[in-house]
């Protein structure tokens, strides 16, 4: 499943870089449902400060679920920033380390590319203009 959803998000950034927004934004709604069993305006709606609650307790997410959804507001984030939709791709990126950070603090196992992709959306934020959340 992790091997697919690498594939998928590939994809869809693929998508992006070559500016076909329209597909990647029709790829990544599917991905949201396929992957998770949502619709994507679920998670869009959740506040960032309660996000990790709310997916475990309201949703009975696993850690492997959070880690996907992390790598679709990854790509979400991406995508807003291909529209020049700068806040909106913050916020996506805030989300995604949130979720990434959760499942590295609480998580049995480690994961260099995990620790990149942190590291990654860390920079990233600071480029946009963001502080990254404690």
């Amino acid at each position: 499943m992790i091997e697919m959803l690498g594939d998928l998000i590939r994809g869809i950034l693929g998508l992006i870089t070559r500016g076909d927004l329209k597909q990647a934004d029709e790829k990544l709604s599917e991905a949201y449902y396929t992957m998770l069993r949502k619709d994507a305006w679920v998670f869009q709606n959740i506040p960032i400060h309660e996000l990790t609650k709310r997916l475990l307790e309201e949703h009975n997410f696993t850690n492997g679920h959070l880690e996907i959804l992390a790598e679709l507001f990854y790509a979400e984030a991406n995508l807003k920033s291909a529209r020049k939709k700068f806040a909106d791709s913050l916020l996506y990126l805030e989300k995604s380390l949130v979720l990434f950070e959760f499942v590295d603090q609480t998580g049995r196992t480690f994961s260099n590319d995990r620790q990149e992709k942190m590291e990654q959306i860390r920079k990233r934020i600071l480029e946009i203009g963001g502080i990254p959340p404690a």
